[in-house]
């Protein structure tokens, strides 16, 4: 399944399971309702800034909008080492962040392949 048809049937599910329309949720997203229907059948590509605020709205990691990643990435001791002292929530904030650019990374990389 490609990366932004994968996207629109997670927006769906999300939008079904809270029972919320089309219309409902293109308002709190400020956008049209023909744009959240075509983020749905992967006609139009949602921005990473898009799916941020989808994963947001719907109390949801970014990653889980995304396809699971074929391999993960190696562990860096570096990085363990500097997190090592960190309280949960600047961990959380790390974690966060890590996943905008990754997921960011993954929708350029679809970008170029369409």
């Amino acid at each position: 399944m490609d990366i932004y048809t994968f996207i629109g049937t997670r927006i769906r599910e999300l939008r079904d399971e809270r029972r919320m329309s089309q219309d409902a949720l293109a308002k709190q997203l400020r956008v049209s309702t023909n744009t959240v229907s075509r983020w749905e059948t992967a006609t139009y590509k949602p921005s990473i800034a898009d799916v941020q605020k989808v994963a947001d709205l719907f109390g949801v990691r970014l990653s889980s909008m995304l396809p699971d990643e074929e391999e993960a990435p190696p562990v860096n001791k570096a990085l363990l080492s500097a997190t090592g002292d960190l309280p949960n929530e600047d961990i959380e904030e790390l974690i966060s962040y890590a996943e905008f650019r990754r997921a960011r990374r993954r929708l350029e990389e679809a970008k170029k392949k369409h």
